[in-house]
């Protein structure tokens, strides 16, 4: 049993206490509190952190940790895009996760406790990713059970990948068309299925690539639909709302000349990386103030730094977005709770109460600015 006291104490819930304390056992937080409720349990190992902030565990919901590797290499021989195909439903990224990237260790020590890491953008259906805590020493020990989201793409990066060899999709049409495609088929052989074992009659013939997308045309598993303009993202709404998918869409980089659209239609948006330069066509119109203009049209917004090593650097760049006008606690939220609530996972972490992983960040200042240092990474109770 470990008590964290004399803290400013974020808790992620829109709370602040300004001298609390945090007390974790067996991997969970058993209490939490001001100061001066505080009855020091027996035998208690006591960290006295003098007035520092303490928030949860920082959330990327959208990297490539463990899946492209943080090293580069000549050939590009990076595992985060199966280029065979552009609808590879059936792949998995855990297979790819490898505990020992450089990454884990940096993001970690900026207080990043979890992150979501799966496929790339270069299919139009790249399989499934997963969460993962940044901890362990092989890729079950990281993944966090149940976490499995299917990874889709609009928009330039199917295009660019296969168009340029003169394979569908060439257009975003053929994009559309063929994602559109794969999911009636997927929905045509689901159906087959529940009639087989509503009525009996002929089994449907095993279908590989169809199977993985059950869950998807169910509603049982999210998708992270990948697209930055604004066509793309209403074309990826258009899609979701004729198969009745669960869904969230990725970067939005264009999201703010269509906020009221996507706040009437309720759509979540994982927005990021927000501090790239125009380096292909539809990043020319990118803002910092999207996160801004969303949050205030209602979207409910989180935050990624979308990458395979420079995760550590997200805490700067929502710094700017501050500067720029989005809401403290709106920031904080977006790499904490709301992103814990974009992963499904808002039961287990992303602020700080009891019962929930005892997964914890502790700064020498704001967190925002880049003259702070992490102090303290705890995952699951272990202090890194």
């Amino acid at each position: 049993m470990t008590v964290f006291r004399h803290a400013r104490i974020y808790t992620g819930t829109g709370t602040v206490i300004d001298d609390g304390f945090v007390i974790t056992d067996k991997g969970r937080i058993a209490a939490i509190g001001p100061v001066e409720e505080l009855t020091l349990p027996e035998n208690a190992h006591v960290i006295d952190l003098e007035g520092r902030i303490m928030t949860p565990g920082l959330i990327d919901p959208h990297t490539h940790i463990c899946t492209f590797q943080g090293r580069s290499t000549l050939p590009d021989v990076k595992d985060g895009n199966e280029y065979s195909s552009p609808i590879t439903p059936f792949v998995r990224g855990l297979d790819a996760v490898n505990p020992d990237d450089v990454a884990v260790e940096r993001t970690r020590q900026a207080g990043f406790t979890t992150v979501y890491t799966g496929p790339g953008s270069a299919n139009v259906i790249g399989g499934t990713g997963c969460a993962i805590k940044l901890r362990g020493k092989t890729a079950d020990e990281m993944l966090i059970e149940g976490t499995s989201m299917m990874k889709m793409a609009l928009g330039e990066n199917p295009k660019r990948f296969f168009g340029l060899q003169q394979k569908l999709p060439v257009t975003r049409m053929g994009v559309a068309g063929l994602l559109r495609k794969t999911l009636f088929e997927a929905k045509v052989y689901s159906d087959a299925l529940l009639r087989y074992e509503e009525e009996g009659g002929n089994k449907p013939e095993p279908d590989f690539e169809k199977e993985a997308l059950l869950d998807v045309v169910r509603g049982n598993m999210r998708c992270r639909i990948h697209a930055h303009r604004a066509d793309d993202i209403v074309t990826a709404v258009r899609i979701a709302q004729e198969f009745g998918l669960d869904y969230v869409i990725e970067h939005a980089t264009e999201g703010y000349k269509i906020k009221d659209f996507l706040a009437e239609n309720d759509v979540k948006c994982v927005i990021g990386p927000t501090t790239l330069s125009a380096v292909k066509l539809e990043l020319w119109d990118i803002s910092l103030n999207n996160a801004k203009d969303l949050h205030e049209a209602g979207v409910t917004i989180a935050l990624t730094e979308d990458t395979d090593f420079d995760t550590w650097k997200l805490l700067m760049n929502v710094g700017v977005l501050i500067r720029e006008g989005l809401p403290r606690n709106v920031a904080l939220s977006a790499i904490t709770l709301e992103a814990a609530k974009m992963l499904n996972l808002d039961h287990r972490i992303g602020s700080l109460e009891v019962g929930k992983d005892a997964d914890m960040a502790v700064f020498d200042g704001d967190p925002f600015s880049n003259f702070t240092r992490c102090l303290m990474t705890v995952i699951d109770g272990e202090i890194y």
